[in-house]
């Protein structure tokens, strides 16, 4: 049996979105990204979210132009 649990997103005044290339790879921070988290979770289907007190403060999607079905 899974549980589910909820968080809050990090400050959505701040969002950035780094692309990279080389590893197909988009992360998505929530303001100024800490020097360490709390927790930091990668779900099966290679998404990972990083945890601080309570709050997503980033999100890790990889392989995204193979889920979007663009690979070149």
């Amino acid at each position: 049996m899974s549980t589910t649990r909820e968080y809050l997103i990090g400050n959505l005044d701040r969002v950035r979105l780094d692309y990279d290339r080389a590893t197909d790879t988009l992360h998505i921070s929530f303001g100024e990204p800490p020097e360490e988290v709390d927790e930091a979770i990668l779900t099966e289907e290679d998404v990972g979210f990083r945890i601080k007190d309570g709050r997503v403060v980033s999100i890790t999607i990889y392989n995204l132009l193979k889920r979007l079905g663009l690979e070149v």
